[in-house]
C-alpha cells in the first residue's frame, strides 16, 4: 500500500522495530529498493532530496512508489527529506508525495517552531505525514555542511514543547550522528535518547544512518527510534560498483547491464539493513503477547 510516515510509525510502535528510510538518488535504483523490502516482509521509506526530486521528477517518483505498492503488495512511503522552503514542501505534497520534512534545526527555536507548525497544517489537510527537526546533525547533506563546532544536540526539555506546539508526526533528533558518514562510525549519545524518549510521544527519528554502529541499533530501536535513514552506504556502493561496471564495459554494450549491478548492490545494503531494523531478537512483544493470554 502507498502509505504515510504515521501509519509505518505508528506500527513500528508497537511491535518495537524501526523503519528503513532510503534515500534514492536516481530512478534506476528505486525498483529494487522497493522489492528488497517486499523479499523482507516489511515497509519501506522512500527518500529524496529537493534537487533529487526535481531532477527524476515528482510525478515519476510517485508513480513508481505507488504502482510498485500495489503491484509488490508492500507499504512503501515516499518521503521529502531536508526541505527548508515552503515552495519545495507544497510542491512535493500537491504531486503526491505521503511525507515531508521540513528542516528548522538552523533557525531559532521559536521561528523553528512557527514554520514548522505552518507546513503541519498545510501537510496535514491532505493526510501528509510530517517530520520536523530540533538540533543540528553534523556532517554534510546536499552541500549544507555542518562542523563539529556547530552541532547542537536536542535538548529534551526543548523537545517537550517543540512536540506539542507543532503537531508534528515524527521528530528528527540529533544525538551525535553525521550526514555523509561512511568511513569510520561515531559514539551514539543514547542516555540522551533515553531521556529524549521518555518525555515525548511521538517517533524519533535518526539521520545519518550509515554512521551508526550496528551493535548500537537495537538500542536505539528499543529507545523510541522508530524511523532510521541511510543514504550514504547506498551512494557510495553503487557508485563504487558503477565505476567497476562502466570501466569494464564495451562501449556498445547494452548500458543495463551496467547499471543493473548497481541496483542489485543497494538491494543487497537494504536488505541487509531490514533485517536489523526489524529488531528480531527482541523478545518485549512476544512477552507481552503471553501475559495478556
Amino acid at each position: 500500500m502507498y502509505t504515510t510516515l504515521k501509519e509505518v510509525t505508528d506500527r513500528a510502535e508497537k511491535l518495537n522495530y524501526t523503519v528503513g528510510a532510503f534515500n534514492t538518488h536516481n530512478l534506476e535504483m528505486l525498483p529494487d529498493m522497493i522489492r528488497a523490502a517486499k523479499e523482507k516482509g516489511a515497509p519501506i521509506i522512500i527518500q529524496t532530496s529537493v534537487d533529487t526530486a526535481k531532477y527524476i521528477g515528482h510525478e515519476n517518483l510517485v508513480a513508481v512508489c505507488k504502482s510498485m505498492a500495489t503491484k509488490e503488495m508492500v507499504d512503501v512511503v515516499l518521503h521529502l527529506d531536508h526541505a527548508r522552503d515552503f515552495d519545495d514542501i507544497k510542491e512535493a505534497i500537491d504531486k503526491g508525495y505521503t511525507s515531508v520534512m521540513f528542516d528548522g534545526s538552523h533557525l531559532p527555536f521559536k521561528e523553528n517552531i512557527l514554520k514548522t507548525s505552518a507546513v503541519v497544517e498545510y501537510a496535514h489537510r491532505f493526510g501528509v505525514s510530517v517530520e520536523g527537526e530540533l538540533g543540528t546533525i553534523g556532517g554534510t547533506e546536499e552541500g549544507i555542511h555542518v562542523d563539529d563546532n556547530d552541532k547542537v544536540y536536542t535538548d529534551p526539555k526543548d523537545a517537550i514543547e517543540f512536540v506539542k506546539a507543532t503537531g508534528i508526526d515524527a521528530l528528527a533528533i540529533a544525538i551525535g550522528t553525521n550526514h555523509g558518514q561512511y568511513k569510520s562510525k561515531t559514539e551514539v549519545n543514547i542516555p540522551l535518547l533515553r531521556k529524549i524518549n521518555a518525555v515525548v510521544d511521538v517517533p524519533l527519528v535518526i539521520h545519518g544512518g550509515t554512521g551508526v554502529k550496528e551493535t548500537d541499533i537495537p538500542e536505539l530501536i528499543n529507545n523510541g527510534i522508530r524511523k532510521f535513514n541511510v543514504g550514504t552506504e547506498l551512494l557510495v556502493a553503487w557508485t563504487k560498483t558503477a565505476k567497476e561496471t562502466f570501466g569494464d564495459t564495451e562501449l556498445n554494450k547494452s548500458l543495463r547491464h551496467n547499471v543493473i549491478p548497481c541496483n542489485q548492490a543497494v538491494k543487497e545494503i537494504v536488505k541487509s539493513k531490514i533485517d536489523i531494523f526489524m529488531n528480531k531478537k527482541d523478545t518485549t512483544f512476544k512477552k507481552e503477547q503471553t501475559i495478556s493470554v
